[in-house]
């Protein structure tokens, strides 16, 4: 039997939805269309979040320096055949991205509820900054209200 829109809408995550999820999956959707396969898409967009999310801290402008450095060596590291950046030595690897990324939120959440929609998001050409918030409010409020 399949899903209705109704079953999908009273899914809940099991964690909070952070920018930095919205960020990863945007990235990962537009990473496969470039033709990327996906476990690698998932490294790089994992990588990708953690990066940004790193620079939004750097206030100084030398730790400013240090991120956009961070950001020369892992586009060298992919440009220079390696499958996934890395991070403090971690390869940002899909099984990365899966932990972090998708059991943090719950499986069925992701594959139901909220990679459908970033993915249709993205289909439509929305822009990540249009989307971040209006669609993990939705989802947190339902969380909150369990």
């Amino acid at each position: 039997m399949a899903e209705s829109p109704k079953d999908r809408e009273s899914l809940a995550p099991a964690a909070m939805i952070r920018r930095f999820d919205v960020f990863a999956e945007y990235n990962r959707i537009k990473n496969e269309q470039k033709g990327m396969p996906s476990d690698q898409a998932k490294g790089y967009a994992l990588w990708l979040a953690k990066v940004i999310a790193a620079r939004k801290f750097a206030r100084t402008p030398e730790k400013r320096a240090a991120v956009t450095e961070l950001i020369r060596k892992g586009r060298e590291q992919m440009a220079a055949g390696r499958r996934y950046p890395e991070l403090g030595g971690v390869p940002q690897t899909g099984e990365l991205f899966d932990r972090e990324i998708v059991e943090r939120m719950g499986p069925e959440f992701y594959r139901k509820v909220f990679s459908p929609a970033i993915a249709a998001a993205v289909a439509e050409h929305k822009s990540y900054e249009s989307i971040r918030d209006r669609l993990r409010v939705q989802w947190n409020l339902r969380r909150m209200a369990r």
